[in-house]
């Protein structure tokens, strides 16, 4: 996948998703963000997803990738906790399980068959195209499925 990078304003939420109005004056502080860094991100920014859509993405790939899914290839660097309860009064260890289990509720909520393209686009970070062809489904199909999926994906999160 090649770059396609933008300048975004840095907000306190991070990168703004919109582009600034024309004539509007330079951004304080912004970042250049690669559009074509996700395929989630590269549906958005050209206006196959909307923005709901693309946060129940963003929010399932945190889980997957905070509940350890993927495989660790490096040595962990997680800070060691003194004298404090941690996020929300949770251990590392009870923050992981909390994400799986959001992780597994909300494919269950995509339900069967929908699993497959969310795991592939979302977590695995692959193409579209690609993700069709090895599922054998049919060009540009995969685009109508995996809005399917995340809108369930964005109920089972409550995203408005």
């Amino acid at each position: 996948m090649h770059r396609q990078l933008v300048e975004r304003e840095l907000t306190a939420e991070g990168p703004r998703r919109t582009r600034a109005k024309p004539g509007a004056r330079r951004p304080v502080r912004s970042v250049t963000v690669n559009l074509a860094e996700s395929p989630l991100v590269w549906l958005h920014a050209r206006g196959h997803l909307t923005d709901r859509l693309l946060d129940a993405g963003e929010a399932l790939r945190r889980d997957y990738e905070r509940s350890a899914l993927p495989a660790s290839i490096t040595m962990r660097w997680d800070p060691v906790r003194v004298k404090t309860t941690g996020e929300r009064g949770l251990a590392a260890s009870e923050r992981q399980v909390a994400a799986r289990q959001r992780f597994d509720g909300a494919i269950r909520a995509a339900g069967r068959g929908l699993e497959d393209i969310l795991w592939r686009v979302v977590c695995a970070g692959e193409a579209l195209p690609e993700a069709e062809k090895t599922l054998g489904w049919p060009a540009r199909s995969g685009k109508l499925v995996l809005r399917i999926a995340l809108e369930r994906v964005a109920e089972f999160y409550r995203i408005r």
